[in-house]
């Protein structure tokens, strides 16, 4: 397959113009979002949206995704990534399949259904996490766009996917909140440097390859803006998977928490990775043919188990 999005190649960093749509369905009045947060998701490249859940529901998840971080021994080891210089945990990968209450969530209509508008196609689970930033401890995630290192490291082929964080805990403009640079995922900028073996070990903690340079963000930073979106816990902040994003580390005493979810288009399946020879574990990318995600409705119910 020809790679129209070849990053990590040549010796400086290039900003070449987006190939694909963003919105890949027609809006009409049955759409899951109203027209004008479809353009807004257009135009800039993220969409907040709040009071899907009940207080109830919100408190479910809380529970949920308290006791999985209470107890981690109960999870595949493998998944789970601690904070650099702290026994504290950033993440827990591919966790829809290891928490029922999870995978019921990213099965949910209220987003699945704006997935699947979007993206214009059914959808699967590429990746899921649940990420943690503790207090006085969360460090940074630098700026960078997940497209890129999904199809050097991963081989998704095509701009067709999206995440969605669904917050748990208030996020504030202080505790380290996710920050965008609205409009960006127009902008494909490719990144310098060979990708080392098994990358993903460090780049978990701390990436330094597949990193965007400080001219090319300065750039985009003073064309676009930064935007950072905030919100209780229940909000769902939802972007394109080539928006450029980061946050900042917590000194705060409020931890903040996610669930992560990552959709993409059925027909945008995994290829080979465009930029390594082995592809980076399987709880970090689905590989294989995907089926299509069974959408749920209803409320998150508690007699799922957690």
């Amino acid at each position: 397959m020809q790679d129209i999005y070849p990053s990590r190649h040549a010796a400086r960093p290039e900003m070449r113009p987006r190939q694909d749509p963003v919105v890949h369905s027609e809006w009409t009045d049955a759409a899951p979002i109203s027209r004008a947060q479809a353009e807004q998701f257009d135009r800039d490249g993220y969409l907040v949206l709040e009071d899907l859940f009940s207080e109830a529901e919100v408190e479910y998840l809380q529970r949920a995704a308290g006791g999985l971080l209470a107890d981690p021994s109960a999870l595949d080891a493998e998944t789970i990534v601690s904070e650099p210089q702290s026994k504290e945990i950033r993440s827990i990968f591919e966790i829809h399949r290891q928490s029922d209450v999870i995978g019921r969530l990213a099965a949910d209509a209220r987003l699945a259904e704006v997935a699947r508008f979007l993206l214009g196609d059914e959808v699967y689970i590429h990746q899921s996490r649940l990420n943690y930033k503790p207090g006085f401890k969360g460090k940074e995630f630098y700026w960078h766009s997940d497209f890129e290192t999904w199809h050097v490291e991963d081989g998704m082929p095509r701009m067709r996917a999206l995440s969605m964080s669904v917050l748990l805990a208030e996020n504030t403009p202080h505790n380290g909140p996710l920050m965008v640079i609205p409009g960006s995922h127009r902008t494909y900028l490719t990144c310098v440097g060979e990708t080392p073996d098994n990358h993903y070990l460090s780049s978990l903690k701390r990436q330094e390859y597949g990193v965007p340079d400080e001219d090319s963000l300065a750039e985009l930073a003073h064309k676009h803006g930064i935007v950072a979106p905030t919100g209780k816990p229940g909000t769902v902040i939802l972007f394109d998977c080539n928006l450029m994003h980061g946050s900042n580390g917590n000194i705060t005493p409020f931890p903040r928490a996610n669930a992560f979810l990552v959709y993409n288009a059925v027909s945008n399946r995994l290829e080979k990775p465009f930029g390594v020879d082995k592809a980076r574990p399987w709880f970090l990318a689905h590989r294989g043919d995907p089926e299509p995600l069974r959408v749920e409705h209803g409320a998150l119910n508690e007699r799922v188990a957690a």
